[in-house]
């Protein structure tokens, strides 16, 4: 399963939980899976078109998946996943 880790912006969407785990082989995956369980989180990360929004990084690890292959990068069991809301 691999782990997702709520940054503390988006914890009011998933009752205060700042470690989100799941079974998914993409990152598109195991986004879905969160926001399939807590309502509210999806149009926090996500646009009207699906695409995830563009003041949200995501990381694999230290790497930017911008820099691999977007929502499309593989997880592996164990893979730390980390959300980063763009600070203005």
């Amino acid at each position: 399963m691999a782990t997702l880790i709520i940054p503390t912006p988006l914890r009011k969407f998933t009752g205060g939980e700042s470690i989100y785990t799941a079974s998914a082989s993409t990152v598109k995956e195991l986004l879905v899976a969160l926001y399939t369980s807590h309502d509210g989180i999806k149009k926090h990360l996500f646009d009207d078109e699906g695409e995830l929004r563009s003041f949200i990084r995501v990381y694999l690890g230290d790497e930017d998946i911008n820099e691999l292959e977007g929502v499309d990068t593989k997880l592996e069991d164990r893979d730390e996943v980390s959300i980063i809301p763009a600070i203005a």
